[in-house]
């Protein structure tokens, strides 16, 4: 006894020697992506705004902005300083006095005084300033004090630029902004971006528009893959030549399908446009990319043609799996082709038909290149899913934090449809296992 249980302990280390690097290799290639996605989600990071790129914590500055900044500031306020006359001076000197303290104070930091003689003689020499030298942190204290001062010399500058009391005040007050914009702040901001979300008319469009697409593109791909799949199980003349040829759409890259659609669908001079019109299906050669309702046929049409071979291919292997006997017998007792469809293939496919729905519920759902490189999402947002929403919101206005939560609901949405997938597919193969 005790023999066999050594023996079960021994064989279970090793299966957990074997499952162990594949968990580690999942949790580094699947899971480590989505929790990043979810960690820059909770944070205002934007690429283009320096005190951004990144997640922080803490207070600090960025010196290289304060470089590009507070020297010019200082010699263009000596500038007006030297043009203006009676009160207007007088601000103006005040002012200066107000900058040259906050100069004082942020470059009475040791480290902030060795940084910033590094960044300027880099930025001097024309060279890039590594992030490391460029950010400085500051305490909570100092920072909230400096950006109180900085607030107000702005403001101040602004009065008088109303005012008309500066002779160049685009430079002034550009050179205040861009001061007061490299103090960085802590921009964690939690579940922010989810709750905008929540009541984000655009993006329900774009998860409604993602739905629409997916449901009524994979419905019919489903229904042509199971006639294309039957017609070449068939023994006829030429069935590999066809095998091979409907595979082309599926072959093609994504990308190129999209942009050749896009040049049948043209409205002046697309082949397919001109078809359609001509048999009464679209008004005119026009409104295929134009209007909300045909754009929209329009990607489902090219997401139709480039995806049902890959159906088709599934559901022939399912259809080769079910064993002939079955349908002679059903042949011998009298049963019609209709009758053997829905009394045997159909039966027989579930399990085929479930993994092919889950690929391509999954595929379709996270959409992207067709519908980027056909409508780019229009017209009027009208064809944008999620995936291109997130991709506009991350990339187009450079938002990684807003773009990131959008990725993060695309997860749960398709950890969801996996989720219900999976427990179809166990329970369809525990009835097949205790043959029911």
């Amino acid at each position: 006894m005790k023999k066999g249980t050594r023996k079960g302990l021994s064989e279970g280390r090793l299966a957990w020697l074997l499952v162990i690097p594949a968990l580690l290799l999942i949790l580094v290639i699947a899971i480590f992506p989505v929790f990043r996605s979810f960690w820059l989600s909770l944070h205002d990071v934007r690429l283009n705004d320096a005190t951004k790129r990144t997640t922080h914590s803490s207070y600090g500055i960025d010196l290289e902005g304060y470089a590009n900044s507070m020297p010019f500031l200082l010699t263009a306020l000596d500038q007006e300083i030297g043009q203006a006359k009676g009160e207007g001076k007088e601000r103006l000197t005040s002012i200066q006095e107000r900058v040259k303290s906050v100069q004082s104070s942020l470059e009475g930091n040791p480290q902030i005084h060795e940084n910033f003689k590094k960044v300027d003689d880099l930025l001097f020499e024309g060279q890039s300033v590594p992030e490391n030298l460029s950010r400085v942190e500051l305490d909570k204290k100092q920072a909230q004090t400096t950006e109180k001062q900085v607030t107000q010399i702005r403001s101040d500058l602004k009065a008088m630029e109303r005012e008309g009391l500066l002779h160049q005040p685009k430079r002034v007050t550009g050179l205040a902004n861009g001061l007061q914009k490299c103090l960085i702040e802590p921009n964690f901001v939690g579940l922010k971006y989810y709750r905008i979300y929540l009541t984000d008319e655009r993006m329900w469009a774009s998860l409604a528009n993602t739905f629409i697409f997916t449901g009524i593109s994979v419905a019919v791909e489903l229904v042509l893959g199971i006639a294309v799949a039957l017609l070449i199980n068939r023994q006829f003349v030429g069935r590999g030549l066809v095998r091979a040829s409907v595979l082309i759409p599926w072959a093609l890259p994504t990308a190129v399908a999209a942009l050749m659609w896009k040049f049948l669908f043209d409205g002046q001079n697309g082949v397919m446009a001109k078809i359609f019109a001509e048999i009464g299906l679209i008004p005119d050669m026009g409104t295929l990319l134009t209007t909300k309702f045909w754009s929209m046929f329009a990607v489902i049409f090219a997401d139709v043609w480039k995806a049902t071979p890959f159906m088709a291919l599934l559901i022939l292997a399912g259809l080769q799996a079910i064993p002939k006997s079955l349908y002679e017998a059903a042949q011998v007792d009298g049963a019609s082709r209709i009758q053997q469809f829905f009394k045997i293939t159909l039966p027989m496919l579930r399990t085929t038909i479930l993994v092919a729905l889950l690929f391509r519920v999954l595929d379709a759902f996270r959409v992207f290149d067709l519908i980027y490189v056909l409508t780019g999402g229009g017209p009027a947002n009208a064809t944008e899913t999620i995936s291109v929403y997130a991709y506009k919101t991350m990339f187009a206005q450079m938002n990684f934090g807003a773009g990131s939560a959008l990725a993060v609901i695309v997860f749960i949405c398709i950890a969801i449809i996996s989720v219900l997938f999976v427990k179809l597919l166990g329970r369809d193969l525990i009835s097949d296992g205790s043959g029911k």
